[in-house]
């Protein structure tokens, strides 16, 4: 279906990993993750912090890449890069070493907006995939269910309306002092603990809707902890088990809710939550019940990546869209 195959650099740099990616059309020549560590013992992204190992970083990063692809700068026909939605700060590094490239490269620079390659991960594994196809996009910073009618043109079906899903799993984490980031350790602590011990809410479960809501669950958390007081380590599995599955039921019921409201029989997983081997096995689940096709990202491209962002500035490439040296970072950018 899409026959580009030109060899594009992509660049992400939202939040708190430095990350870039070669790639010739869907094919990953090479793929590098610098992960700022330095973050965990504060429990969430200190922006400042952010920013500067980013710009520390990011030239080593991108010739890692290089080198691991085993081809020059000279060879590149497009520098890609993430200029939102993210920190500010963060974003501007990337996109002012993006256009530089493409300035002293005479090459097109492709912006890509951060929400939208997570939608298309998928085609890296998957390069015959097509829309129409609904999406449950489930990260640190986005809950959304996404009609995805066609490349850049799509419906959101709905979304958070305060906390997302990721987000509420590392503040949970928190609570618990298990670390940071709390998705990974949460699942790997729930596959111990009984998720029926603890009966947490599912928010927003009225029949009409299909928005989200998960900062009543981490108060509910919060207020099961704070009474319980101390506890063993097998009562924190349970926790995070009960909770984990509160998550994972409220987002299968919209997502279910969805299919009815669209037709499709296509459905797409992304995000970090993606991850999550609870919400994969329900997620497969339910496709197989509905006679649907799943697709998700392998788990290296669920999380912030540049590969992603390589292979949507594939897709733009083939369509000639391309940015102005002038275009600013956007921090809240939204998808649409």
């Amino acid at each position: 279906m899409y026959e580009n195959k030109a060899l594009i650099l992509g660049i992400e740099s939202s939040c708190d990993e430095t990350s870039t990616a070669v790639m010739r059309g869907f094919d990953v020549l090479s793929h590098v993750v610098y992960s700022q560590l330095v973050h965990s013992k504060y429990g969430g992204v200190v922006p400042e912090i952010a920013s500067r190992e980013h710009e520390r970083v990011i030239r080593e990063v991108c010739d890692e890449s290089m080198n691991r692809a085993h081809c020059s700068y000279e060879e590149l026909q497009a520098v890609a890069v993430t200029y939102g939605p993210g920190l500010m700060g963060a974003l501007l590094v990337g996109l002012n070493f993006a256009k530089g490239l493409s300035l002293a490269l005479d090459i097109p620079l492709i912006t890509v907006n951060h929400i939208e390659g997570h939608l298309y991960a998928p085609f890296i594994q998957f390069p015959d995939l097509e829309p129409p196809f609904l999406c449950l996009l489930v990260s640190g910073g986005h809950t959304m269910i996404i009609d995805v009618e066609d490349i850049a043109k799509f419906r959101i079906l709905g979304t958070t309306l305060d906390d997302a899903a990721g987000e509420c799993f590392d503040k949970t984490a928190r609570l618990l002092g298990i670390g940071y980031p709390g998705g990974p350790v949460i699942d790997r602590l729930a596959r111990s603990g009984n998720a029926k011990a603890v009966r947490f809410p599912r928010p927003l479960m009225g029949p009409e809707s299909l928005d989200f809501s998960f900062s009543g669950l981490k108060t509910a958390v919060l207020n099961h902890v704070r009474k319980a007081g101390p506890v063993s380590e097998a009562e924190t599995a349970d926790i995070a088990a009960s909770f984990q599955e509160a998550v994972v039921d409220t987002l299968l019921e919209k997502i279910d809710r969805s299919v009815n409201v669209t037709g499709r029989e296509r459905l797409v997983l992304a995000g970090g939550v993606a991850a999550n081997s609870l919400l994969r096995a329900r997620m497969q689940a339910l496709a197989d019940a509905r006679s649907l096709k799943l697709y998700y990202p392998p788990l290296e491209y669920c999380t912030d990546n540049a590969a992603m962002i390589a292979a949507t500035a594939s897709l733009y490439y083939e369509k000639g869209h391309f940015a102005e040296l002038s275009v600013q970072a956007v921090p809240n950018l939204r998808l649409g």
